[in-house]
């Protein structure tokens, strides 16, 4: 049985136009599609999945939608 606490859930936030190879992998990202960025982001819990998107937010990048992928 896996520990609660190392469990983590896929999320696919998606951002209006395009975000550079360095910060897609400073944010942790598995994958980017063009126009708008897909992101497959991995979080611990709902507080980093908040980090994340304050973090997003701070670099003014408008953030289009988020829903947990499979």
């Amino acid at each position: 049985m896996e520990n609660p606490q190392t469990v983590k859930t896929r999320y696919e936030v998606r951002v209006r136009g395009l975000v550079s190879d360095l910060l897609l992998a400073d944010l942790g990202v598995e994958e980017e599609t063009t126009m708008t960025t897909s992101m497959i982001v991995e979080v611990s819990d709902e507080a980093a999945l908040h980090g994340l998107l304050r973090r997003v937010e701070a670099l003014g990048i408008e953030l289009v939608s988020i829903q947990q992928a499979c």
